[in-house]
């Protein structure tokens, strides 16, 4: 009796170990598979094997909480069905051919650490809606083909450290509201068509290690305050329309590892 017991223990045991994830989310799987076109990735599904052998999905606690399918072929959209893997803390789809706007259910995910979608060809506006997810800390949609301006909802992301929006088509201004991000270490809108003054709140970020606003239109002049800034090591705001006179703002600042300042091709400062 007690050796039946001991058996049936380890089966139950055994059951739940390979219970895997519920059909939904792997319909939703399934899903993103189809539509972006899984039967030409470089590294492919066996869509008759268990999902914890698919390339890239990571799971636990029988949930998905991570897909990194980057440099992988990915040529299409990203299904509403991706909004059911409400247990995703990272998305990695970066350096594919990926197309189309981004599906309103990327609001579900709600764990969502960090979202990668940079070199790809996403098009129409950075959706407002990233500003629910309250647990991202890094952003990357750099290189693609966003319109529109910069959405201010993203300062809700008070735990966000990286923000890379650079090399689309951005229009507007930079928003105030982006000093709000306290933990933000990383700000990237490079080679955008953003307009209008530096917002002097974004020298709130007392957390910057990077700032990157080259080959913008900007105008006015680079806020003093940045040079209070001490956990600045690169600050980047060549190819814009600003003021010279302001240019000297890091020349006394020993941190800054690296800073390109160009105004209207007339001034460098260059630091390694």
């Amino acid at each position: 009796m007690k050796n039946l017991q001991l058996t049936l223990i380890f089966l139950f045991a055994s059951l739940l170990s390979f219970a895997g994830i519920s059909n939904k989310e792997k319909e939703a799987l399934i899903a993103l598979h189809t539509s972006t076109n899984g039967e030409q990735w470089t590294k492919k599904w066996d869509l008759n094997a268990d999902v914890s052998t698919w390339y890239g999905v990571k799971i636990e606690s029988d949930k998905v909480v991570g897909i990194n399918l980057q440099f992988n072929n990915l040529n299409g959209t990203i299904p509403q069905e991706i909004g059911n893997l409400t247990a995703l803390q990272s998305i990695n789809f970066g350096l594919n051919k990926l197309s189309g706007e981004l599906p309103n259910s990327l609001s579900n995910l709600k764990n969502l650490k960090s979202l990668e979608l940079f070199l790809n060809n996403f098009k129409g506006n950075i959706p407002s809606f990233l500003g629910a997810l309250n647990n991202l800390e890094v952003l990357a949609l750099y290189s693609n083909s966003f319109t529109g301006e910069i959405p201010s909802e993203l300062a809700k992301l008070v735990n966000l450290k990286t923000l890379q929006l650079g090399s689309n088509f951005l229009t507007g201004i930079i928003p105030s509201q982006l000093g709000q991000l306290h933990e933000l270490e990383t700000l990237s809108l490079i080679d955008n068509n953003l307009e209008g003054d530096i917002p002097l709140e974004l020298t709130d970020l007392k957390n910057l290690k990077e700032l990157i606003l080259s080959d913008n239109k900007l105008t006015g002049n680079l806020p003093l305050q940045f040079s209070k800034l001490n956990k600045l090591g690169t600050l980047m705001v060549s190819d814009n329309n600003m003021n010279v006179e302001y240019a000297t703002v890091v020349e006394d600042r020993a941190s800054v590892k690296s800073a390109i300042i160009t105004f209207n091709d007339t001034y460098v400062v260059e630091r390694d």
